[in-house]
């Protein structure tokens, strides 16, 4: 079972500096984070538990999918960024 603070694409919202300031954990806001234009719901989280309703994203085959590659945070280099899908992965207990 994912913990709490883990959002559905793996993310440890606990450990983001925003958590707690500017946002209260994408699980909390149901995907209505800060970072989407106001009133959206970010692309994954609307894709597994709107569009699939599912738990999170390790219950769903493509998980990386093509959202997961689409939803990139500009600040990671190439090697962070497959670093950092490789970890949520983990995190959700798949592959």
């Amino acid at each position: 079972m994912v913990q709490d603070n883990i959002s559905v694409c793996g993310s440890d919202c606990g450990s983001c500096y925003c958590f707690g300031n500017l946002c209260k954990g994408c699980n909390v806001c149901m995907g209505k984070v800060f970072h989407v234009a106001e009133g959206e719901t970010c692309a994954i989280y609307d894709c597994v538990k709107n569009t699939k309703h599912l738990n999170h994203c390790g219950e769903c085959d493509l998980v990386p999918c093509q959202i997961w590659l689409n939803t990139r945070d500009p600040k990671f280099t190439d090697e962070e960024f497959r670093e950092n899908i490789a970890m949520r992965i983990e995190l959700l207990g798949c592959k």
